[in-house]
């Protein structure tokens, strides 16, 4: 399940340069993780899934949580995220009830977990909703799902300035969609469309994160999101150009923080 050719263009990117994901984390992958699973709450001695794993930044935490008498199975798609989630694990002392996994979590057997929880992954999913379905299923009757997903608005100047200054170099791909444009966008459309897929008592929190930017920085949140995608088909003496444009931009236009939101919603599965 872990084939490479048989992953979405999203997922393949994520696993051609996981570390430049990683280079991140300290950013923006940890922190958005720990306010997750605060609204998750994983909780002593639960069962939990942790879809869309990444290099383990919620999955780690979660497992400290849930402590020697729970379970948290960790799946991703990409291998070398999941060799990245193992070192983080290794680096927190060991964790033996952190269970790792490749596979595409859309088949996941197993289910009855007392949470399931998906921090920035489903947006990787062909069929939203089909997909989203699939994470629910896994939690028992009467467990917690919990989903984050960017807010409406995030990385959306910074992105402007990345697509114009690829339109002014030349090739790339300016209209690539970014992960935002595929999921609901504010508290209550998340919510709302939790509820639709079949989750009650749905709570939405919005948790705003503004990150200041030096040019370092930036282009590392580039190399590292899905922004990386609209340098698809440039070569490197375009991307050292757009990297110079890109930099000169946000200068111009006084863009000295990126919007980094996300939307956290946790609901139950009804009994």
């Amino acid at each position: 399940m872990g084939d490479e050719q048989q992953q979405p263009d999203a997922v393949r990117r994520f696993v051609r340069h996981a570390d430049a994901v990683l280079a991140i984390d300290d950013e923006l992958w940890q922190p958005i993780s720990l306010s997750a699973i605060a609204r998750s709450a994983p909780q002593f001695g639960e069962t939990v899934l942790d879809a869309c794993c990444g290099t383990g930044a919620s999955a780690v935490p979660t497992a400290e949580l849930v402590g020697p008498e729970g379970v948290v199975d960790a799946v991703d798609a990409a291998a070398p995220m999941i060799e990245l989630a193992r070192a983080r694990a290794e680096a927190a002392g060991g964790l033996p009830r952190l269970r790792l996994h490749v596979g595409d979590v859309r088949e996941w057997e197993p289910a009855g977990y007392d949470l399931v929880q998906c921090v920035l992954g489903v947006f990787f999913f062909d069929e939203l909703d089909d997909g989203t379905r699939a994470l629910i299923g896994r939690a028992r009757p009467g467990g917690r799902v919990a989903i984050t997903v960017w807010q409406h608005g995030a990385f959306h100047s910074f992105r402007q300035a990345l697509a114009d200054a690829v339109a002014e170099v030349g090739g790339g791909s300016p209209d690539a969609p970014q992960e935002a444009d595929r999921t609901p966008g504010t508290t209550g459309a998340v919510a709302g469309w939790l509820h639709e897929l079949g989750l009650e008592r749905v709570r939405a929190d919005a948790v705003p994160r503004h990150l200041a930017l030096d040019d370092d920085l930036a282009w590392r949140l580039v190399l590292g999101t899905g922004r990386r995608s609209l340098l698809d088909g440039l070569g490197k003496k375009a991307r050292r150009r757009v990297r110079e444009r890109f930099t000169a931009l946000l200068a111009e236009r006084g863009i000295d923080r990126v919007d980094a939101s996300t939307i956290t919603a946790v609901g139950v599965r009804p009994a």
